[in-house]
């Protein structure tokens, strides 16, 4: 396939990888603190990447009473993307393979055997799980 994914989108894996690179090479750069403690707070920052996500999740659903609707949901997909982001910067952080290994886990994610999630799965009490309106989605099964 010529720059072509399975997916009809050009092949951006090298793009995305070249960019994580030049995001961790500046941060090295700019941190002037040891590498020991700039691997911790590089892990940190996606706690707090996260709890972004959550807020915005909150205000696109309009669950603060106080506040309404804060957020939209391309606040939120905005909000994943920088979870994302960050999390290859971290990964990148721990290895110089980050591309790599990101791809052998995710191999490893495909290869795994997809079965519904039955009754007999879920926890006693437990809510079946249900689509936001509008909103598709796929779980990686963690």
């Amino acid at each position: 396939m010529d720059q072509q994914s399975a997916h009809g989108h050009e092949d951006q894996d090298h793009d995305t990888w070249t960019t994580i690179d030049e995001l961790h090479n500046w941060l090295e750069a700019e941190t002037g603190i040891p590498p020991e403690q700039d691997l911790l707070l590089r892990m940190l920052k996606l706690s707090e990447e996260v709890g972004e996500v959550a807020q915005a999740v909150i205000g696109a659903t309009g669950q603060n009473p106080r506040k309404g609707a804060t957020h939209s949901w391309q606040d939120v997909e905005a909000e994943l993307c920088d979870v994302i982001v960050t999390a290859m910067v971290a990964l990148r952080t721990l290895t110089p393979d980050a591309a790599a290994v990101f791809d052998r886990h995710v191999r490893r994610v495909a290869a795994r055997p997809r079965s519904p999630l039955g009754p007999s799965r879920q926890t006693p009490g437990a809510t079946p799980r249900r689509r936001i309106p509008g909103r598709g989605g796929a779980a990686t099964g963690g």
